[in-house]
């Protein structure tokens, strides 16, 4: 029989749980209350859960898409899944299609793409390449933990800012800083503009909610150092989820604005596929007391269902919550001065690299 009692929460990780992806045809794993009950006499304390990486060498690089409610037509992802563990991470589902677990499999077995730049290269190079905006950290952030090893995103910003393209970064990491010096030489040119992702100012919150990123005040300094260098840099409240950081949203704001944000943006909390039971699970383990209270709220903006997949909708939610959340967010945007556009993107600078070693007299 299936248990019902809540599964404990994993010290530095944000999911409790490794739910099997179910859409590829492979059993769920169930957890059996009994078993878990005597597991601890019988077996002994489970091992840490250790994160591994594996490399993965992809054709191409640049991923596209056509989806009308978002802001770009390609992105660029220098690893699959995210050690950051954000419970709510619209990306988790990825790794269903790999037969891994969206749950702790997406934060603990990484893949890496070292090859990422150079296959950026020959695509640049490429005679019918458009130029348009990249964007990295829109799937698994590009700043995780493992980039200080590997550092993957580093080459392809390397690459980006020797081509003068346009660049578009989102990220909850100050790991980015590392990169400042060629993120303000683009930006000198309009070829950069950086997200940086706050959700909660509360450390013990952030803990749960993304056990492995940054401490906020981290990201904070991180919005003042771009800012300072030039690069311009917006607060991102993503996800904002009702009940349990949504009340954060002023406050947010008004640091961020201090540290020099010159706009804000925000999402209301996804929850496709396997996120929503990871969701749940995870509301059961660390707020037990508003769980059923949280969910109703979600599937009220959802339209009764835990995820709209819907163009555009998705993004804003329905009903007088999501009504209310644009107003305050507009009205603390006017408040401290984070009404502004984003600068857009020059692409007229671009320089193709050589193709196949080439010059670029013999490219016509």
């Amino acid at each position: 029989m299936e248990s019902t009692k809540p599964l404990p929460p994993i010290a530095g990780r944000g999911a409790p749980t490794n739910l099997r992806p179910t859409r590829t045809g492979s059993a769920e794993r169930v957890a059996d209350g009994d078993w878990l009950d005597a597991a601890d006499d019988i077996d002994g304390a489970p091992p840490p859960l250790r994160t591994t990486v594996s490399v993965e060498h992809p054709k191409t690089i640049i991923a596209r898409n056509s989806s009308p409610d978002i802001g770009f037509d390609r992105s660029i992802n220098p690893y699959r899944g995210c050690e950051h563990g954000c419970i709510y991470c619209f990306a988790r589902p990825t790794h269903a299609f790999h037969d891994l677990s969206p749950g702790l499999d997406f934060e603990s077995k990484l893949f890496a793409k070292p090859d990422a730049a150079k296959l950026l290269r020959a695509e640049l190079a490429k005679r019918n390449y458009k130029v348009a905006p990249i964007a990295i950290g829109t799937n698994t952030d590009g700043y995780q933990p493992i980039e200080r090893e590997w550092g993957i995103t580093r080459q392809i910003v390397e690459v980006l800012a020797e081509t003068r393209h346009p660049l578009l970064i989102t990220t909850k990491s100050d790991r980015l800083l590392r990169d400042i010096d060629l993120l303000a030489q683009m930006a000198a040119d309009n070829l950069v503009g950086v997200a940086i992702s706050v959700t909660t100012l509360d450390p013990k919150v952030a803990r749960t909610l993304e056990p492995r990123a940054p401490h906020p005040r981290r990201r904070l300094a991180a919005i003042r150092a771009l800012v300072d260098a030039g690069v311009p840099t917006q607060v991102n409240i993503s996800p904002i989820i009702p009940a349990i950081t949504d009340h954060e949203i002023e406050a947010i704001m008004a640091v961020a604005a201090k540290a020099g944000a010159i706009r804000a943006s925000y999402i209301l909390m996804r929850l496709p596929f396997e996120v929503a039971p990871l969701f749940r699970a995870w509301l059961a383990a660390h707020y037990p007391d508003r769980a059923d209270k949280v969910m109703h709220m979600v599937q009220d903006i959802r339209g009764g269902r835990d995820n709209d997949p819907n163009f555009f909708t998705r993004m804003k939610g329905q009903g007088v919550w999501p009504q209310l959340i644009r107003q305050r967010m507009k009205r603390a945007a006017r408040e401290h001065g984070m009404d502004k556009s984003f600068p857009p993107l020059r692409s007229d600078l671009f320089q193709p690299p050589e193709r196949d070693g080439q010059m670029e007299l013999f490219r016509t």
